[in-house]
């Protein structure tokens, strides 16, 4: 007869839990005839180790436990008894956990004390979670992970205000703390190989023989193939190797960016047909990171924190940095916290983490190599939205990436954006890049929006992958605070003179619209110091032969310096002969044949004495290498104070701007209209200005003024322009041609003149007699 007052505990226990034994026990468990089973009315155990004491517990009971370690601490679970679980019990048999709804880590016995290692339990937790397809929900508590890795997570988790404690020096390099891995393996991709090299190239969408293949992010690589050589970096390269998703018929996501010769691997990674989402939890790390502590080498990347190798995985609401009191005191690098490889259409969203430290005060403690927050290698379509993980100085890049594609960046703020080799389509909008700015190469589109960079250049193209994009390049209404007083630019393409076998070039199409360039935080505002639109490397071709590129259309409009009076330079292109463009030009009977054209309105320039904000140098004795030389044409609109050197195969066109010095030997047109026409000069050897058009030279509602030298008009020197001589000789085509005040210097102008500057084409007399 049960005992009266036992009964009335267990009830009152059950009440005020909220449980019964039916709530929990799964579809599979079938509940056999009363008459048929022994005891199994279940009975309620404070805790496990009472659980396991019961040496009266039977096959086929089920027992529930009010705890783990004592009643309330969360690790209250339902058992089922036999021969087979997770529990010894004392009677040699064992309770197995019974599959509910969740599981969470005080159901498996985290201790979270702070000495245990609760990285076994909640190991554990997730295995059974994994082999039973059921969420983790761990939404408080403090957890302490040391020697445990590669935490295998494949369903969804629910961390909330969960706090990990992670001590760093237990990282090890080939696994991280937590794996979020896929169900599915990877299989060959069985297609005819002549009919997949044949089709597997740019511009292509559709491979139906790829169909089978549904659902699946399929890498071709062709090891034998190498491209990429990495320039000062002892015959480093990369496999020819392009990835792409397959949607229904064949359909390709993700634009291809190589042609193949061959394949050495084609490989398809299945996708997953849900989401798999992480919400929540905050991770404090120690920072004592292991390795060597030499500063000069280093024994690979080590491995922290969470890495992702399955597809259509969100991460949301985590908070990540170090221990109150800690420092990072690491002395080798970090592979990332967040570790995204060979994944299709993955998230990270409202994340808060922070970069390495990596360049320390002195150099004995320097991390003798990159040290990164986020890694992410061979991804498709990665999300980043409000993360955000910001430094000084002292940190290296959070981001760390190769061979990324469909790059997607909004409303963060970063310290970095890094993509070593092979980035294919970059979007960053609405966000703010700190102090190491954001360095690329690769191709596809480069659309930067509504964004602030802190740094020495808006972007730099990275030098030792040729400083190369290969495709079109949208920067709008964006801000560049130079971190720097020292020269700066908003692009930087300055490749090192090497073989990297691949195409360099600077962009195939380049528009920059609406940019401030606020130098308010910059020590002594730089101001001296120049600032480029396009910092560009000096030579057009490599010492090999291969030929560089150069975008057929360039535009930079509504550039605007604040914080000092020093405005921009524009670009120089010493040798435009030896660039390969994809397109024909020339000069034909004083015509140009244009295979680019640049734009520069309303830019806001550097007054100069001395060089010039344009420079467009072909040497006469330098012909163009051939037709798909660089031929450009060239607008300059709304720039005051504009100084311009150019020779060779190009035209000029410049309208309502002020013109300080004008070295124009060209072979197309020229054309100045409703410009202010006054050279600013250093000495009074300095060239005027030296003009000519083989298609022309047009002058139309301009006015002239007296050249400026050391800050002085100096009227006599108006007939050093060179096409005009007071009262005595006009060349070129005029229309309305006027001469200021300061020009004159107390002098008439005859009639005859007056009508020359009125109206005057050059197959006219040029002199009056």
């Amino acid at each position: 007869m049960e005992n009266h007052s036992n009964a009335y505990t267990r009830r009152k226990m059950l009440g005020a839990l909220g449980l019964t034994l039916a709530a929990g026990i799964p579809a599979g468990v079938s509940a056999a005839p009363a008459a048929a089973r022994p005891d199994t009315a279940g009975a309620i155990y404070p805790d496990v180790a009472s659980l396991q004491a019961d040496k009266k517990l039977k096959t086929g009971a089920f027992a529930q436990t009010a705890g783990y370690h004592k009643p309330g601490d969360g690790g209250g679970a339902l058992y089922l008894v036999g021969a087979e679980g997770q529990v010894n019990l004392e009677n040699g048999l064992k309770a197995a956990l019974v599959p509910g709804t969740a599981v969470n880590y005080r159901m498996f016995g985290a201790v979270c004390d702070g000495v245990n290692d609760d990285g076994v339990q909640i190991k554990a937790a997730h295995a059974f979670a994994n082999q039973h397809h059921l969420p983790v929900v761990q939404t408080g508590g403090e957890f302490w992970l040391k020697q445990t890795n590669g935490i295998q997570i494949q369903n969804s988790v629910q961390w909330g205000q969960t706090i990990f404690h992670i001590d760093e020096q237990y990282n090890v390099k080939n696994a991280s703390r937590f794996e979020v891995i896929s169900r599915e393996k990877p299989r060959q991709v069985e297609v005819d190989k002549a009919v997949l090299l044949n089709k597997l190239k740019p511009g292509v969408l559709f491979i139906p023989e790829l169909a089978p293949y549904t659902n699946c992010l399929v890498f071709a690589v062709d090891e034998k193939d190498r491209i990429g050589l990495r320039a000062g970096y002892g015959g480093q390269s990369w496999a020819r190797e392009d990835f792409f998703y397959v949607e229904e018929h064949g359909r390709i996501i993700g634009d291809l960016a190589w042609e193949f010769k061959d394949f050495t691997s084609l490989m398809a990674y299945p996708c997953e047909q849900s989401w798999l989402t992480i919400e929540g939890g905050t991770f404090l790390l120690s920072g004592n990171n292991p390795g060597k502590a030499d500063g000069k080498k280093y024994d690979g990347y080590w491995r922290g924190g969470i890495s992702i190798t399955r597809s259509r995985t969100v991460v949301r609401e985590q908070w990540v940095g170090l221990e109150p009191g800690a420092t990072d005191i690491s002395m080798n690098p970090r592979a990332g916290f967040y570790t995204l490889t060979r994944v299709f259409d993955v998230a990270l969203e409202d994340v808060r983490l922070i970069p390495y430290e990596q360049d320390r005060e002195g150099t004995a403690r320097d991390v003798p190599a990159g040290t990164y927050g986020i890694s992410c290698g061979r991804t498709l379509k990665a999300r980043f939205t409000r993360v955000t993980a910001e430094g000084g100085p002292v940190h290296w890049g959070v981001f760390g990436t190769n061979l990324n594609k469909n790059f997607i960046i909004d409303d963060c703020a970063l310290n970095r954006v890094d993509v070593h080799f092979h980035c294919w389509h970059l979007y960053v909008r609405n966000s703010r890049i700190g102090y190491r700015g954001i360095t690329v190469t690769g191709g596809g589109d480069l659309f930067v929006e509504n964004t602030t960079i802190a740094a020495r250049t808006f972007i730099s193209f990275r030098p030792d992958f040729g400083a190369k994009w290969d495709g079109d390049i949208v920067i709008r209404n964006c801000k560049l605070i130079p971190a720097t007083n020292g020269e700066t630019g908003i692009l930087e393409f300055v490749p090192q003179d090497f073989t990297y076998n691949y195409p360099v070039g600077f962009g195939r199409t380049l528009r920059v619209e609406g940019l401030t360039i606020d130098f308010r935080s910059v020590p002594g505002n730089a101001d001296g110091k120049v600032c480029w639109l396009m910092r560009m490397a000096k030579f057009s071709r490599m010492s090999n032969g291969e030929r560089m590129f150069f975008p057929q259309t360039l535009v930079f409009k509504d550039i605007v310096v604040e914080g000092r009076e020093t405005g921009v330079r524009l670009i120089q292109l010493p040798t435009p002969q030896d660039f390969r463009q994809s397109k024909k030009g020339g000069v034909k009977d004083g015509l140009l044949q244009a295979n680019a054209t640049l734009l520069f309105e309303n830019v806001q320039l550097e007054p100069l004495t001395e060089g010039v904000h344009l420079l467009v140098n072909a040497s006469p004795g330098k012909p163009a290498m051939d037709e798909y030389a660089l031929f450009p044409e060239v607008r300059i609109v709304n720039c005051p104070g504009v100084s311009v050197n150019m020779r060779g195969d190009a035209s000029l066109r410049i309208e309502r701007s002020e013109v300080n010095t004008l070295q124009a030997a060209l072979n197309g047109e020229l054309s100045l209209d409703n410009c202010h026409i006054r050279p600013v000069l250093a000495d009074e050897k300095a060239v005027v200005a030296d003009v000519s058009g083989g298609g022309g030279a047009s002058f139309t509602n301009c006015v002239l003024h007296a050249p400026v030298v050391n800050g002085r008009a100096v009227p006599s020197k108006v007939d050093d322009y060179g096409f005009i001589r007071l009262n005595k000789q006009l060349k070129f085509n005029h229309l309305n041609t006027r001469l200021a005040p300061d020009a004159l210097g107390g002098r008439k102008l005859s009639p005859a003149f007056v009508g020359m500057l009125k109206s005057h084409h050059e197959l006219e007399r040029d002199t009056l007699s």
